[in-house]
């Protein structure tokens, strides 16, 4: 793997794949926000949900608050994340009506 210093995450070129969203392999640009997260659930076809989780300042009660943000993103096969795994997801071009984010790398595989 090489680590692209620009966009900060390590590339794929190991393994290839024929999957013409794939941000490695494929057509698909890269760009915009890069976001951590946890994958929850990875039941549909080449698609996982992202939880990414942040905090919030609440003026008020001089206190934060945990809020949560669920994403789709397109899982590459050459990539493979599964349930459970912490990724790094970067946004691209709208793959689908609600999938805007690519899985770029898998930072903590689980058990």
């Amino acid at each position: 793997m090489s680590v692209s210093k620009k966009l900060r995450f390590k590339m794929v070129k190991e393994k290839k794949c024929k999957d013409s969203f794939c941000p490695f392999h494929g057509k698909t640009k890269l760009r915009g926000r890069v976001l951590l997260g946890n994958i929850v659930r990875a039941k549909a076809h080449k698609t996982v949900t992202v939880v990414i989780n942040r905090k919030k300042y609440v003026k008020k009660y001089e206190r934060y608050e945990m809020r949560k943000t669920k994403i789709l993103a397109h899982n590459s096969p050459c990539i493979g994340a599964k349930l459970g795994d912490r990724v790094k997801v970067k946004e691209t071009r709208p793959l689908s009506k609600r999938k805007h984010f690519a899985v770029v790398e898998v930072l903590n595989e689980s058990s």
